[in-house]
């Protein structure tokens, strides 16, 4: 079911716990040199070891930035482009969810930058590598939540009204969005971009919620190595190596097309389908970090 990586350059975003941590540990299994993005030394030590320890792969290393920051997210660029002989993986994971709305050291609302600004920003700058390595995958974690909302430019990152749920969401609906038009710009490349929902998972993503809800959800929720399973297969199995533009879901209560693993390729909402509204979002990402992309 699953390629051998062997060799083959991998890069993991947010993957000091959680879903990263696992998908991390799952790539090392299958032989990749694996870099694992976190912002946390400490717990990104922590990460390291665990994959290091639960793979027997010690081609594995630990990559701190912060990618809320721009600035950061270029050095990180740059880094591995000077440390690593390619890219043959890239994995967007990480995100946050906050309460009251924040701005990084850009000025861009925090959520956004984090769930989808440094998806656009990481995956544009390190392009080159991955169509040099290619065949290569790119992987952006989302969410179903997606669906709840339409995409506002005229409240993109909360400006006139700040709502946890519906900014958050509209970060993940962005990424679709994103990844469609990604797919579509890189066809005949080698490159293949596709989102993956991986259900509700227990993560460090509810750690800003009230004790409470964030009780209630780990409750209900599932561990992140069951949250692995889906965007370990949407990265690494021979059954999805054609796989471009797709939207990946899993979860209970939902309806999808099987596939060999029991996970899904389904239709997200109407608007991350729309091409207009695609062009749209890359012209104000392009606007919002500067990169003017060749694709």
């Amino acid at each position: 079911m699953y390629s051998d990586l062997t060799g083959k350059y991998c890069l993991v975003t947010g993957a000091s716990s959680g879903i990263g941590r696992e998908i991390a540990l799952g790539l090392a299994k299958l032989g990749a040199r694996v870099s694992m993005v976190g912002r946390d030394p400490l717990r990104g030590r922590a990460a390291l070891e665990y994959v290091c320890k639960g793979s027997g792969n010690r081609s594995v290393e630990l990559m701190l930035a912060d990618l809320s920051s721009q600035g950061q997210i270029k050095a990180l660029v740059n880094t591995f482009k000077l440390t690593n002989g390619g890219l043959h993986l890239l994995v967007n994971n990480a995100g946050i969810i906050i309460d009251k709305r924040q701005l990084s050291v850009d000025g861009i609302e925090m959520t956004f930058a984090v769930n989808y600004i440094a998806y656009f920003m990481l995956t544009n700058l390190l392009l080159d590598l991955l169509k040099h390595s290619a065949p290569a995958r790119v992987v952006n974690l989302t969410s179903a939540i997606h669906r709840t909302v339409r995409l506002d430019f005229d409240n993109l990152q909360g400006e006139k009204k700040f709502n946890r749920d519906r900014v958050y969401a509209q970060s993940k609906l962005a990424d679709i969005i994103f990844t469609n038009e990604l797919a579509r710009r890189l066809e005949g490349t080698g490159v293949t971009a596709n989102s993956v929902c991986p259900g509700a998972v227990s993560s460090n993503l509810w750690t800003t919620s009230s004790k409470a809800i964030a009780t209630f959800f780990r409750l209900l929720m599932k561990g992140p190595a069951q949250g692995a399973v889906l965007p370990l297969y949407v990265a690494a199995s021979g059954d999805t190596a054609g796989a471009t533009g797709q939207y990946f879901q899993t979860g209970q209560h939902l309806k999808w097309a099987k596939v060999k693993t029991g996970g899904s390729i389904c239709k997200p909402s109407a608007q991350a389908c729309d091409i207009e509204t695609a062009k749209k979002l890359w012209q104000v990402s392009e606007s919002l970090t500067g990169i003017a992309c060749s694709i």
